[in-house]
């Protein structure tokens, strides 16, 4: 390794100048790299509401109405005038009111309730709009110019259009202030001014390079888009820190910086890739998940982490060894003082909070397994958002409703009229807009003018729309998609398709459900190969790999004991995040004690640990936790706030059991977890 070092100190130069142009070219590259908001678009591919919506958009002009627009006191005419507004508006290609299933010209008074209600109600009417996907914020944008303040949209265009144009803005003053508050933890954590914009710089680098490079992908998540960065920031922080101070021991040794700078990396290697190749099969084991936002953000952060350590091994040594008489001159006394008296605290108090750990073990694991989930993006803005306060709005006065759109091969209208009157006998449903319904059986497809025509048929199969009183989500609605599932099967067994807002859902909850345990049994047991790999030890792997899962299942534990609704996506991306980002804490405490045995007796031994890894731990977990909470508390998206909530708190719940906790596992175990021999040399390490 030394070779190659030399030869990366030796040509620091060219270095510098191919990273520098990597950082121009990746500026605009992140530029082009698209954003979807759509939690629909990655459902698995094969999925029974994903074939729908392929079979649809090859069948019909129009999707499904992913938009209902309620306008207050206006008459029957006024209403007809919005809806040629709202029709005329680019990007909505229908728009589905009263005079679609009764005719304008007969009495309100004359029409049967049951038909009119889903309409018009108390003088307010409800439109369902169909957005382009293309088109969806600027038509949401001149729906709500044309509808004014004191009207209401909702629906899930409006969602994607929202969560569109809030988190980027989100996003910007996310890392902004994640920026300034690691640039502070840095200058209190090192020894020179300079050194922590020589750390921001090599870090800035490397998340510009991730940004960039991401356009091999095309497009990626919101989730990726808006936790991808910062992220990556807050996980690789520590391994330019660890490299600064390697070179600073080294420089002790040997004056000449160049030999100082092989020397410190060479000592660096091992630590840094163990701790770096832990984080990135955690992030990996997300490409295990069916539910394609888990490859795109678990691929996007392990190329991210990676990125990060070719950057650290190649880019860093260039950037300090062109700038080491400067961060001479700008030296400082130490702003963190000892940790030696938080040592001895542990200490005292080590093993009964090893017993309090291993009483929390299974009532966390039973907790985190028994709460209630989202699964789909119907709870994403809250009431305090103006979509929330407009859903809220149109559910007081019309109720819950979604549209689905079941597709049949046409050409049997009897079959047809069978299903529609099979359909109508559900409690929830509402109205149904099909040929047989609107149309009849008796009139011939060629004497329907080609905008009804093509709402209804299409080349092959007969579509009908159904409008169901109903949530997007949970048992009642997941239970009333496969019901209309089974009556379709009745008539037309394996022909027919269904999809729709809450049939998306429904799907989703099937994916997401079935990848929990899959993906968290490869991220345990990768990471667990890995620390069996560099410790030559079975019964450290297994106490470091169980603190930080039990720090997971407090944390994911703690909304069931508030009776708290979580986000399943959060949930499951937590699990493997913060295992992948926090194990490094446990892995750099469990190797330091073993080094400091070689030396001292247990409780001493626990000692000069703490005393040694505190300030590394609590510089890359305080980067976490700040990071957690500013996506949590700034961002209105509540799958992203919930994600940032749950990053934050289990960093905590991961540091609190490394730190107080852990200590009293290893001097339990400590006969079983000590190397075999004594080394000839206590090398000191340190890792992130």
């Amino acid at each position: 390794m030394k070779t190659f070092y030399r030869s990366v100190v030796g040509h620091r130069k060219p270095i510098l100048i191919v990273f520098l142009l990597l950082f121009i070219l990746c500026v605009p590259c992140r530029q082009l790299v698209s954003v979807n908001y759509d939690i629909n678009d990655y459902l698995p591919a094969d999925s029974p509401s994903t074939l729908a919506l392929d079979l649809m958009e090859q069948e019909y002009d129009g999707g499904i109405p992913n938009a209902r627009v309620m306008i207050r006191n206006v008459s029957i005419a006024e209403a007809l005038a919005y809806k040629a507004d709202l029709q005329a508006v680019e990007g909505v290609s229908d728009v589905t009111w009263l005079d679609d299933t009764a005719s304008p010209s007969v009495p309100l008074e004359a029409l049967d309730p049951a038909i009119t209600e889903p309409y018009y109600r108390d003088g307010n009417a409800l439109y369902t709009v169909t957005i382009q996907e293309d088109a969806r914020l600027s038509a949401v944008e001149d729906i709500r110019a044309i509808i004014g303040e004191g009207n209401a949209v909702t629906g899930s265009a409006v969602s994607t259009a929202d969560a569109t144009a809030g988190t980027i803005t989100e996003v910007a003053i996310t890392a902004a202030i994640a920026v300034a508050f690691t640039f502070v933890v840095l200058l209190l954590t090192t020894y020179s001014f300079a050194e922590p914009v020589l750390v921001l710089a090599g870090i800035g680098v490397a998340v510009v390079i991730n940004g960039g490079t991401n356009l091999i992908f095309g497009e990626i998540s919101f989730v990726t888009n808006a936790a991808g960065s910062i992220l990556q920031l807050a996980v690789s922080l520590d391994y330019s820190v660890f490299l600064l101070h390697r070179f600073e021991d080294c420089r002790k040794i040997n004056p000449d910086p160049e030999e100082a700078m092989v020397e410190a990396l060479s000592l660096s290697t091992s630590s840094i890739l163990s701790s770096g190749l832990t984080t990135v099969i955690g992030f990996l084991a997300l490409c295990f998940m069916r539910f394609r936002i888990g490859p795109d953000l678990g691929l996007a952060l392990a190329k991210g982490v990676a990125i990060s350590l070719v950057t650290v091994f190649l880019l860093m040594p260039a950037l300090i060894l062109s700038t080491y008489k400067l961060i001479d001159k700008t030296r400082h006394r130490p702003f963190v003082p000892s940790f030696r008296p938080f040592g001895k605290l542990v200490r005292r108090c080590m093993l009964p909070l090893a017993v309090v750990f291993a009483l929390l073990i299974v009532p966390g694991y039973l907790a985190s397994n028994a709460n209630s989930f989202y699964y789909g993006g119907s709870h994403i803005f809250g009431p305090d958002t103006r979509l929330g306060a407009d859903t809220e709005a149109i559910e007081e006065a019309f109720g819950k409703q979604d549209t689905y759109v079941l597709m049949v091969p046409k050409g049997n209208p009897a079959v047809e009229t069978e299903l529609s009157a099979a359909l109508h006998k559900i409690p929830q449903m509402t109205s149904i807009l099909s040929y047989v319904d609107t149309v009849g059986t008796v009139i011939p497809e060629e004497y329907l003018d080609s905008g009804t025509l093509s709402k209804l048929t299409g080349e092959h199969y007969t579509r009908m729309v159904l409008t169901l009183r109903t949530d997007y989500e949970g048992d009642q609605a997941f239970a009333l998609v496969e019901t209309i599932r089974d009556t379709a099967e009745t008539y037309y067994p394996g022909q027919w398709y269904l999809a729709g807002g809450g049939v998306s859902t429904c799907d989703l909850m099937k994916a997401v459900t079935s990848d929990m345990v899959k993906v968290n049994l490869v991220a345990i047991a990768a990471v667990f190969f890995i620390l069996l790999l560099t410790m030559r030890s079975v019964i450290l792997p297994v106490i470091l790999v169980l603190s930080i899962e039990t720090a997971i299942w407090i944390n994911l534990s703690l909304p069931y004991f508030s009776d708290q609704p979580i986000f399943y996506l959060a949930y499951l991306i937590t699990s493997s995040v913060q295992l992948g980002a926090t194990v490094d804490y446990a892995i750099l405490f469990a190797t330091r004690y073993r080094e400091f045995r070689q030396s001292f007796p247990k409780k001493q031994a626990v000692v000069e640990t703490v005393t040694a890894v505190s300030v590394s731990i609590l510089t890359s977990a305080s980067a976490m936790v700040v990071i957690g909470f500013l996506l949590g508390i700034i961002s209105s998206h509540g799958l992203l706030s919930q994600l940032g909530f749950f990053l934050g708190k289990g960093t905590l719940c991961s540091l609190a059991i490394v730190l107080f906790a852990l200590p009293g596992l290893l001097v339990t175990f400590d006969s079983f977890i000590l190397p075999h021999k004594k080394s000839k040399e206590a090398v000191p390490y340190e890792t992130l």
